[in-house]
């Protein structure tokens, strides 16, 4: 049994030290583009249901935080403020489907096939989704959807649905090489990689268990593999029953798709696998706090069809094409760490990473993420950064201003300083 634990904890580790580099490179340019855009403008673009609209809410999801519970705040968020419940879901799905730091992992792990197929598929089964709300999504039902997210209950992760820390003023370099800008980066990386980090471990984990204990003969038999034609059917719909039982979302799922890939799993089953992360129980509990019961069900329903749709046509335009890969073999899973690229862009990155650490820690970062995940009840309690937005608590905050005989308080020193060069602007 010792040794059963250590095989499995191994072939975790050997996973995640190959997408280390594009795991951090991922959250870097994520970071990027959230500082230099800013969510008000995003907002302001998503107010009325069109093909353009729609296409600017996909566009903004994918620059947008890859953590599946962060992107369903943001989504409520965006559907508080104005945005169309279509709109807002389109950002959802785009957010966890068509993000950097995704596409990078699948390109490391499993291919450039998967990683077309994935983004490819994204925007058809948002398409999808956008035709079954048109058609399906009745104004009493949207109705309810409106009232219960005004209500304001907490779900998870509702920092990132407050906070935008992005930089208006100067030129796109300026904002990315200023003092201001590398905080401001600092703090959305360390933010998306808070969000996901549970999720992560244990989808690593998970999988390096399955690769090491469930036999392939299981995977093959369960998949029908050895029915070429229903398991093509078979793999888009099993896929997403798989992720909703496996509470993995975000990006943490991408190991266990590797694993199923390598087990048998059709290639439309593996994308459709991956799209499923919006459907995971705790995410639909979510649902049911911010939009109801009957809207919840109606999302699991409806999203369900999107996905497996969605994986089953890109898995047939895949075969048609002759681009659906023919090897099984995922080398990452068994790839032991040796003097190679990999080790030297993890090595620079891992340092990267400890720059950035610093100016984070140095600049207020760990009190913005105490107000990340909150009960009901102290949210009551919290206030406004009137610069970025997020929710604070002002007992003990160390950044704050007295302006005109009432205290402003900010999640952090870079918020703060820019109140004081124009506070005005923000009372």
């Amino acid at each position: 049994m010792p040794n059963a634990i250590l095989d499995a904890l191994q072939l975790a580790f050997f996973m995640f030290w190959e997408v280390l580099w594009p795991l951090a490179l991922g959250f870097l340019l994520s970071a990027i583009i959230q500082t230099v855009i800013s969510k008000k403008t995003i907002i302001k673009a998503l107010g009325k249901d069109s093909v353009k609209n729609l296409s600017l809410a996909a566009g903004a999801g994918a620059i947008s935080s890859s953590c599946s519970y962060a992107a369903v705040s943001v989504g409520r968020a965006l559907f508080r403020r104005g945005a169309t419940f279509t709109n807002a879901i389109a950002f959802e799905f785009a957010s966890t489907n068509l993000v950097f730091e995704l596409g990078l992992i699948l390109l490391v792990l499993l291919g450039w096939q998967f990683l077309a197929a994935e983004f490819a598929g994204g925007i058809l089964m948002i398409g999808v989704l956008a035709v079954i709300f048109k058609y399906t999504l009745r104004s009493k039902l949207l109705s309810e959807a409106k009232a219960q997210a005004n209500k304001g209950l907490v779900g998870k992760m509702e920092g990132h649905g407050d906070m935008d820390m992005s930089i208006e003023e100067g030129s796109v370099l300026s904002k990315i090489f200023s003092a201001r800008g590398f905080t401001v980066i600092s703090h959305y990386f360390f933010m998306d990689g808070y969000s996901i980090w549970s999720d992560l471990l244990i989808g690593f984990l998970i999988a390096g268990a399955l690769a090491a204990w469930i036999p392939n003969s299981f995977w093959n038999a369960f998949f029908l593999t050895d029915h070429p034609v229903l398991s093509q059917i078979w793999g888009p719909l099993i896929g997403p029953v798989i992720s909703m039982l496996s509470f993995v979302c975000s990006i943490g799922n991408v190991p266990l798709a590797a694993v199923l890939w390598k087990g048998g799993i059709s290639f439309g089953g593996v994308i459709s696998f991956i799209f499923a992360d919006l459907i995971i129980l705790p995410i639909i509990n979510i649902y049911r706090k911010y939009y109801g019961k009957r809207v919840s069900i109606y999302l699991l329903v409806t999203s369900y069809i999107a996905m497996a749709l969605a994986g089953f046509l890109i898995g047939l335009g895949f075969q048609l094409l002759g681009l659906t890969p023919t090897s099984r073999n995922v080398s990452a899973i068994f790839s032991h760490p040796e003097w190679n690229y990999t080790t030297y862009l993890n090595l620079f990155f891992l340092a990267l990473i400890g720059v950035m650490f610093w100016r984070f820690w140095k600049t207020g970062g760990p009190a913005m993420l105490s107000t990340m995940e909150i009960s009901p009840e102290e949210s009551e309690k919290l206030v406004s950064d009137p610069v970025c937005g997020m929710k604070i608590k002002s007992d003990g905050a160390t950044e704050k201003v007295d302006y005109k005989g009432k205290l402003y308080y900010f999640c952090c020193s870079s918020c703060r300083k820019v109140f004081e060069k124009s506070p005005a602007k923000f009372v």
